[in-house]
């Protein structure tokens, strides 16, 4: 039996360095605590953390992380157990910590093509992990902002939408050039197109 979906105790993305510190495959935090690794402070409150990982290399990072049972949102607020079929089925993967029956991490399964990361999003948008992954002073990796930005834009919660005031103005104008092709080529006439 699995946890109720708002049980989150998430970890924090340093925590998570921590664990997978000298994994030789391209992970990075994402969603907003990628804004918050990118400002270098804390913007808001986080119901849970994510990091994205290479398809392929899933079990890499499950590896490091043993104590753990993986599920797949299968949407409706269903959960199944992370088997072969489920991840081919679902790109989001969930880790819940069985002892305290709480999740800890939300590991988003990308498509790729070596090293080049592949936009789930529009195939069409892609770009070497070496240009899309940044790290803290620290160490710690995390999405680029322009890259977060353009997966917080599908929807535009307002938590989107403050993520998006803060980080727009730090944005290189490659990034932002970036931004505005990709918002152009999978929400046209998006508000955050400059």
């Amino acid at each position: 039996m699995t946890p109720d979906i708002e049980a989150w105790q998430s970890w924090h993305p340093s925590y998570v360095a921590e664990r997978l510190a000298g994994l030789e495959v391209p992970w990075y935090v994402a969603g907003g605590w990628a804004i918050d690794l990118h400002l270098g402070g804390t913007l808001r409150e986080h119901e849970d953390t994510e990091i994205a990982v290479p398809a392929a290399h899933f079990a890499a990072v499950a590896g490091r992380l043993p104590e753990l049972a993986f599920f797949a949102p299968a949407g409706a607020g269903v959960l199944v157990p992370a088997t072969p079929g489920a991840l081919a089925e679902h790109h989001q993967t969930w880790a819940l910590d069985p002892v305290a029956e709480v999740w800890r991490l939300d590991v988003f399964r990308e498509p790729h093509e070596g090293d080049t990361w592949v936009s789930r999003r529009h195939a069409s948008q892609r770009r070497p992990y070496s240009e899309i992954v940044r790290r803290t002073p620290d160490g710690i990796p995390y999405l680029s902002p322009d890259v977060a930005l353009f997966f917080k834009a599908k929807h535009t919660r307002p938590k989107d939408q403050e993520d998006y005031d803060a980080v727009a103005p730090t944005l290189t104008a490659a990034e932002r050039a970036w931004l505005d092709e990709a918002l152009d080529l999978v929400h046209p006439g998006h508000a955050w197109r400059s």
